[in-house]
């Protein structure tokens, strides 16, 4: 298959990116990676008249901390976070995440905000984001917002973007002290789209107290899913095997997802409880500093 006929435009600034956004509009699509948007322009299923080409901007490939918090580029390459030290240090479960994105043929192209923006709901780094309470900052020549993983992703390959808007940067809270994370996910295959995934955050106090729990799934909606009444059960109390059952119990209950030729609903939400069980588990052991 071959894409369908498109001006071509390469900018090499972040302004005279968003100028072009603010002139096309919704006739313009936007390449990063393109590890999404090339099939689509194969499939003849995206005709934007207009692509914008991101890859000449300098400056929004960059991975650093700044106050309290990792910053990571909209251009960031997905193997260049897999590989950062500075994410192993101070996010690991963003560093546990990422090698399950596709291969690393993909991880060398494919780039940090090109994932989110795209907003697969089987996708590894949206859930990520979301159980994090990462910020995801967006640009147009009006200026700049800051939206939350719940008012960025609103619907199935949807998100809160305007037409001139472009994605520019993700800020993560850099993980507190005595607090242990995992990710987890079930695929037919390393590699491909997660058939459900959890990814989960828990931080003790010196008692060995619960003093914060995050739990957010995908592949079971239609957008992230942020479990915040079953990872309430586990704050204020030790994160026994009792608590942790509990909270898996929860997270299936409070599932609706849509069965498909790969797995039916019941299956979905099954091994959601499973899977966050076992995450929270491993999670409590990296807080109480008993595993890696």
């Amino acid at each position: 298959m071959k894409p369908p006929r498109f001006d071509y435009l390469v900018p090499t600034s972040l302004d005279e990116a968003l100028a072009l956004l603010g002139q096309h509009g919704e006739e313009a699509k936007v390449l990063a990676g393109g590890q999404s948007l090339v099939p689509l322009l194969n499939f003849r299923l995206v005709r934007p008249a207009h692509l914008v080409d991101l890859n000449e901007i300098r400056g929004l490939d960059q991975i650093r901390a700044d106050d309290g918090h990792l910053v990571i580029g909209a251009m960031a390459r997905q193997r260049a976070v897999e590989t950062s030290t500075l994410i192993r240090e101070r996010c690991p479960l963003l560093a546990e995440a990422m090698p399950q994105i596709g291969h690393v043929q993909i991880r060398n192209r494919g780039t940090f905000g090109g994932s989110l923006a795209h907003a697969d709901p089987a996708a590894e780094l949206p859930a990520v984001v979301a159980a994090l309470g990462g910020e995801i900052v967006l640009q147009s020549a009006r200026g700049r917002r800051r939206l939350s993983a719940d008012q960025f992703f609103v619907g199935y390959l949807t998100t809160a973007a305007e037409p001139t808007e472009l994605l520019v940067e993700v800020k993560l809270p850099v993980t507190p002290r005595r607090t242990g994370s995992a990710f987890l996910e079930v695929s037919r295959r390393h590699g491909d789209f997660a058939l459900v995934g959890v990814a989960t955050t828990l931080t003790l106090d010196d008692r060995g107290v619960c003093t914060a729990c995050s739990v957010a799934l995908t592949g079971v909606g239609p957008t992230p899913v942020l479990a915040r009444d079953a990872a309430r059960a586990l704050v204020g109390g030790p994160p026994s095997p009792q608590a942790i059952e509990e909270v898996g119990r929860r997270v299936s209950q409070g599932l609706r997802p849509d069965s498909d030729l790969h797995a039916s609903s019941e299956y979905r939400k099954d091994v959601a409880g499973v899977l966050t069980r076992r995450a929270l588990a491993r999670a409590a052991e990296r807080a109480r500093g008993e595993s890696r």
